[in-house]
């Protein structure tokens, strides 16, 4: 499904995510604990992009965002909006399918605090370049935050100062895609009021706009 231009399940590239991925396996006999695949359609015309699996969410189950509290908005949104079969992804062997949207995450491992080092973000974002490469002119970039937002240009080559980061912004990128941003549907932000379903939505609502 992936080449490993886009995905390497057996990338080591990174010696703290790797050490750290021996041990939760050690102590989570029955988590992933691997580098996590993009998730979605082959075609997409919606990339989303995220950070990192989480510790209890993708990290477990192999899926982005699936079976932690950050996926909840996400797949919800997905399928209000007509990208998903179902409301909420729980398991890999749960029949939900993406309908021209796929997801992946700017570090494909689980970081310790979830929170990869520059190093880290860096030494993956060549399998994001790659992937967003594949894809044709036109294809929109959600991106989940800052590092997401990052790593994005990153891809492209483009300095940070280039497209600052803030919430539902729109940023025509080189090559006929299209980047839109948005705070990041983390416990936190949620839970806090940072990012509310109906700001999420309005995000959405933007990409349609975009997409015609």
């Amino acid at each position: 499904m992936w080449t490993k231009d886009i995905f390497d399940q057996q990338c080591r590239r990174c010696p703290r995510l790797n050490g750290f991925l021996d041990e939760v396996k050690e102590k989570h006999p029955t988590y992933y604990a691997l580098p996590v695949p993009p998730f979605g359609d082959d075609d997409p015309r919606l990339l989303v992009v995220g950070l990192a699996p989480g510790m209890h969410g993708a990290n477990a189950s192999g899926r982005p965002f699936t079976g932690d509290y950050a996926g909840l908005l996400l797949y919800q949104t997905l399928y209000d909006f007509g990208y998903g079969s179902k409301a909420e992804s729980k398991a890999v062997d749960d029949g939900l399918e993406l309908r021209g949207c796929r997801i992946t995450n700017a570090v494909k491992c689980l970081p310790p605090q979830n929170k990869p080092t520059g190093a880290e973000i860096n030494q993956c974002n060549p399998f994001l370049a790659a992937e967003i490469a594949s894809l044709p002119e036109g294809t929109i970039i959600l991106a989940l935050g800052s590092i997401a937002h990052q790593a994005v240009l990153k891809a492209y080559g483009l300095k940070l100062a280039s497209a600052r980061f803030g919430h539902n912004r729109v940023f025509p990128l080189p090559d006929g895609k299209t980047m839109v941003s948005s705070y990041h549907c983390s416990r936190y932000n949620v839970q806090t009021g940072r990012l509310t379903a109906e700001m999420f939505a309005e995000v959405f609502e933007t990409i349609q706009s975009i997409s015609g």
